[in-house]
């Protein structure tokens, strides 16, 4: 699952953080998104008519899932193919940070829909100045910066002991994980939209290929490539889209 730090320090194992719009506008209202425009929503399923339910146009997804062995596995094969193949070139411009910080996908989750979704961030505030900052950094760097920054440290925390379900410790082993998935414009084939998946435990962003609606697109994912390859019914699916 997410994460956030205990209040001692920025560093270290995060408290894993709850799989729930309220905390999550929460944690990105106080830190600089503006949520009368935008904000997250639950997605209740991947039926047609669920979908149609979801505010549109969703900018970005959030997935939650369980760290089985199959989608594990599947995971290596895919980053060994991109160390031997490469990929689909992508805007150099996306916004990618590696996970250094043990349980802190949340976290990293919600800043990669944030960074990389057209929505409004508050100027001057602290998502923006971060946001400024990392931009010529590296992935790896990027993450460490996070480490760094207690402001986050300490959101997360105030957003982790918020939710609704019980607060594990920052010593338990989370098996649930956050990622996120936005649409890209290709540095190879202009104006063309791609489906990505940013997951911070990657060296690099995961291209799915070419996308024309982000929601419809994800939820094809989903069904083919995490729900087929895990026995657990344990996802959640949030979308940041506009404010209903």
């Amino acid at each position: 699952m997410s994460s956030a730090p205990n209040e001692d320090t920025a560093v270290g194992r995060w408290i894993p953080l709850e799989s729930n719009p309220e905390v999550m506008n929460a944690w990105a209202s106080k830190l600089g998104l503006s949520i009368k425009a935008n904000s997250f929503e639950d997605v209740y399923g991947l039926d047609e008519d669920l979908l149609s339910m979801v505010s549109q146009p969703s900018k970005a997804l959030l997935l939650v899932f369980p760290l089985t062995g199959a989608i594990e596995l599947a995971r290596r094969v895919e980053d060994k193919k991109i160390a031997e193949d490469d990929q689909h070139k992508l805007d150099p411009g996306i916004v990618f940070i590696q996970q250094t910080i043990p349980n802190a996908c949340g976290t990293i989750g919600l800043l990669h829909a944030l960074a990389n979704a057209d929505v409004t961030i508050d100027p001057g505030s602290p998502l923006a100045h971060f946001f400024e900052e990392i931009t010529p950094l590296s992935p790896l760097a990027r993450g460490k910066l996070l480490e760094e920054t207690s402001l986050f440290a300490k959101a997360h925390v105030a957003a982790a002991t918020v939710g609704q379900s019980a607060v594990p410790s920052a010593k338990d082993e989370v098996d649930l994980h956050f990622i996120a998935f936005v649409q890209a414009l290709s540095a190879e084939n202009p104006g063309e939209r791609r489906l990505v998946e940013l997951d911070g435990r990657r060296q690099v962003p995961f291209d799915h290929g070419k996308s024309e609606n982000l929601l419809k697109d994800v939820a094809n994912v989903l069904r083919h490539k995490y729900i087929s390859l895990s026995g657990s019914q344990n996802f959640g699916l949030i979308s940041l889209g506009p404010t209903s």
